[in-house]
């Protein structure tokens, strides 16, 4: 720790310092098989303790906003020095990913701290797991939103949270500054327990921030779900890293990726019958993971209900950082992933089922936040199903895109819920982009939802064009892109559905249930479904201006946020003319080794579409879909629209499927008949059973010489003649006894 420290202060004093163990790596050539992984050599070079910064100024974040607390500081102190740290955090991300260019493509460095665990438990074997970083370009993509978003959030949450300065603010951000010192030790750790490190620490961070208004009984279930859903996904975690260590006898990573090339060559000739199912069981541990942490089919239903958590906590850790770390397990993990025969097929499929189901869910929902979360889900299908049909560098390319939209729309969500006394009900509210001081707002939901639902020639369009192009042109993987492509329509539509009601259209709105508290000037209220805080009028008359209510238009912090998040979200377009994330996927373990040599990123030669080439095709069929998603969505909910409450979607019946979509298709009452249900029952059984017979015989046990003593007690009562009266009964039974038997 003291030495953590000393590097810390002296490379914020003076730049490059010291020297640790760090090693380059370049690529060597490829496999015998012609396509396979690069083998790389370590060579040990000079390195600098700065890089220890990114993960460690979140940390000093989270600590000063302990001291914070502890010296009731009720200012915005935290929250400023918060977005400082992680603003640095950023800028030294964007060094060490200049620095490590340099290196050439397939260069990676291993920056090593100090030893943590190291332990021969066998003669010859050790365990090692050391507090070092591996930093490669898979790593750079990951940090550089991670850390980017957690700053611009901040600032952000600097405003949203202004309600509760005092004690509950620095709780926040004491919960913020870990959540990012957490996720940096999972993407940036260079071994699989420095992974698992920050994998448990984000669950940790999200069940306090989820549950932060823990005198809500429905935010307390929310975290408490979350954490317990995770829960599940992190054994499989647990026992992947057992078993890794197992079968390979090293969890670092500069150690392992050699050590797994065998398999992935043996894997790319077909040879799957010659790689113990013990390897191949690997890749599907891993997928329990990843499928909790990501929010898949079946372990999806926790991210909806984290809606409860303050909208920063939304954008932050269910949009764009935390959600995405089962996405980064499978990209990082690639290589073990290649060597199983069904691991990838289980993963694309389950991404798009996923996708679907969740995306006729979002359709039916009326809480525009909620909307978003189902969204949320919809669009980490999409990055599995990239990741399936061997489309890492798609996948990756969508994490990145999606990061900056979703954040968007979250935080766009989360204003207009700031303002309108807590009110998410799309049926309460339209034309809020055209009312005053609300422009930016507006603005941004718009970039949110074009990128989202696909539009031609923006980021989220490309990102999704190349998951939907390789799914097409990938052997027995055209089903699923046809169900990928009927999901980007109904994407289009229910993200335009909330767009065209709740920000165009007529001038209309009903302040939430938060109105009863007073205009103080800051953020939401106390009470409702997502946040709590205080409102903003005395009246408790809803409609459009009635009873005086005004709605609380945005800060400059809010109003800064929305606008860079919005400009990012334009420009994440930009990287793929460039293949900017596509070069760095490609320079990564993440990279999809073929026997064929094609491509990495997936865009080898397949087949076209009515005679054009496949990602041309894709192109005009996926912008069509998003045209034609945005137009029903316009007829539905914009058209001929006079109020906020009606539109002509109101005569569009689907009977029993409508029902079911708006309850979720009961995934949750059938999660409570089957599992919860039985367990509750199992355990009254079980706790009958521990308290009347397992207590029981133990307390029979210590009753029984307790009745004895009881009753020999009275005989001993220091009367002579109850003695004499003792012993003459004794002598008589003795007597009578010696008589029968001598009789």
């Amino acid at each position: 720790m003291n030495r953590l420290l000393t590097g810390l202060v002296a490379a914020l004093a003076s730049g490059p310092i010291g020297s640790a163990s760090l090693a380059l790596a370049g690529q060597e050539g490829h496999a015998a098989a012609g396509g396979a992984a690069a083998v790389r050599t370590l060579q040990s070079v000079p390195a600098q303790l700065w890089v220890w910064l990114i993960p460690g100024l979140p940390m000093l974040a989270a600590v000063v906003a302990v001291l914070c607390a502890m010296l009731r500081v009720r200012s915005k102190f935290p929250a400023y020095f918060t977005v400082l740290c992680l603003a640095g955090a950023f800028g030294v991300t964007l060094w060490m990913f200049s620095q490590l260019q340099q290196g050439g493509p397939g260069a990676y460095w291993v920056v090593h701290l100090f030893d943590w665990i190291n332990f021969t438990w066998l003669p010859g074997k050790e365990f090692v797991a050391n507090f070092s970083l591996y930093i490669d370009p898979l790593t750079c993509l990951w940090m550089l939103f991670v850390t980017g978003l957690a700053a611009c959030i901040a600032l952000y949450a600097s405003e949203y949270m202004s309600h509760d300065l005092g004690a509950g603010y620095c709780r926040f951000f004491f919960a913020f500054g870990l959540f990012v010192f957490s996720m940096a030790c999972l993407v940036m750790g260079d071994n699989l327990l420095m992974l698992y490190l920050g994998w448990e620490g984000v669950g940790l961070c999200s069940y306090l921030l989820i549950g932060y208004f823990y005198q809500k009984p429905a935010a307390v279930a929310a975290a408490k779900k979350a954490f317990i859903v995770n829960r599940i996904g992190d054994l499989g975690l647990a026992l992947a890293i057992m078993l890794i260590f197992v079968k390979f006898g090293t969890i670092e990573y500069a150690k392992l990726w050699p050590l797994v090339q065998g398999y992935v060559d043996l894997a790319l000739a077909g040879h799957f019958d010659q790689i113990p199912m013990s390897v191949q069981g690997i890749a599907y541990l891993l997928i329990v993971a990843a499928f909790g942490k990501s929010a898949q089919l079946p372990l999806y239903v926790w991210l909806p209900d984290a809606m409860e958590g303050p909208t920063p906590v939304s954008a932050l850790i269910h949009a764009a950082t935390m959600v995405t770390a089962g996405v980064y397990l499978i990209a990082r993990m690639m290589p073990i992933f290649q060597a199983s025969e069904h691991a990838l097929w289980i993963v694309a499929w389950v991404g798009g089922l996923t996708a679907l189901l969740a995306a006729t869910i979002a359709m039916a929902q009326f809480d525009i936040k909620r909307i978003m979360a189902y969204s949320t889900v919809s669009q980490l299908g999409f990055m599995f199903a990239g990741l399936g049909v061997l489309t890492s560098t798609g996948a990756a390319f969508h994490v990145f895109t999606h990061a900056f939209f979703k954040a968007t729309l979250f935080l766009a969500c989360g204003a207009v819920m700031h303002g309108f006394a807590g009110q998410l009900d799309l049926r309460k509210l339209s034309g809020v982009a055209w009312m005053k001081g609300w422009g930016i707002v507006g603005a941004a939901m718009l970039v949110g939802c074009v990128n989202l639902a696909g539009l031609p020639f923006t980021a989220g369009f490309f990102s999704k064009d190349m998951i939907l192009a390789q799914a097409y042109g990938q052997e027995g993987f055209r089903p699923l892109a046809i169900v990928l492509l009927f999901t980007a329509l109904l994407t289009a539509y229910y993200t335009f559905r909330v767009f065209f009601r709740v920000f165009v259209g007529p001038k209309s709105f009903e302040p939430g249930d938060e109105v009863h508290g007073h205009d103080d000037g800051h953020g939401d209220a106390h009470g409702h479904g997502d946040d709590h805080g205080k409102g903003h009028d005395h009246s408790h008359a809803k409609g459009h201006a009635h009873g005086g209510f005004v709605p609380h238009a945005p800060g400059w912090a809010i109003n800064t946020v929305l606008a860079l998040l919005a400009v990012a979200s334009i420009a994440a377009a930009y990287a793929y003319p460039t293949h900017f994330v596509e070069n760095l996927v490609n320079n990564s373990t993440a990279r999809v080794a073929h026997a064929s040599g094609a491509h990495g990123g997936g865009h080898g030669e397949h087949e076209g579409i009515l005679g054009y080439d496949l990602h041309t095709a894709m192109y005009v069929i996926s912008g069509a879909v998003a045209v034609l998603g945005i137009g029903i969505a316009f007829v539905l909910h914009y058209a001929g629209r006079k109020t906020a409450a009606v539109s002509l979607a109101d005569a569009v019946k689907l009977g029993a499927i409508q029902r079911w979509a708006q309850h979720k298709w009961y995934v949750d009452e059938f999660y409570d008949f089957t599992i919860r249900l039985p367990l509750k029952f199992l355990a009254c059984v079980l706790s009958f059973i521990d308290k009347f017979l397992v207590d029981g015989l133990v307390n029979l046990a210590g009753f029984i010489p307790r009745w004895i003593g009881s009753r020999l007690r009275p005989t001993q009562s220091g009367e002579l003649h109850g003695y004499a009266v003792g012993m003459a009964i004794g002598i008589s039974t003795i007597g009578l006894v010696a008589l029968w038997v001598l009789w």
